[in-house]
């Protein structure tokens, strides 16, 4: 059953650098697990994928258990994205950075 949601909206953005299909095929794993989670675009870039999805908490612990089960480096950031009026609350997205390890040949 396709599950409904926005096109647009996102929470999140995990980065890949460079690209790894193991690394995407163990996000996609992980996402396709949770209910209340989805992906709402996937841009491939000359230098690595972006992965949009729609929860900043998954992401961040899916960031960490990238670490955990790959060699590379994790950088995770937040960026300002405006202010909620009806609660007046600040609105932030993170970006999720994990470069993978060269394996040196």
């Amino acid at each position: 059953m396709p599950r409904s949601y926005r096109k647009e909206y996102y929470e999140a953005v995990i980065q890949i650098r460079p690209t790894d299909k193991s690394v995407i095929d163990f996000i996609n794993k992980q996402i396709d697990k949770r209910e209340d989670v989805f992906i709402s675009n996937i841009i491939k870039k000359k230098y690595g994928t972006d992965i949009y999805i729609s929860s900043q908490k998954f992401a961040r612990s899916l960031g960490k258990k990238l670490k955990s089960n790959f060699k590379g480096e994790l950088k995770i950031s937040k960026t300002l994205q405006g202010r909620d009026k009806q609660k007046s609350k600040l609105i932030y997205r993170a970006t999720v950075c994990f470069r993978c390890k060269q394996e040196d040949l």
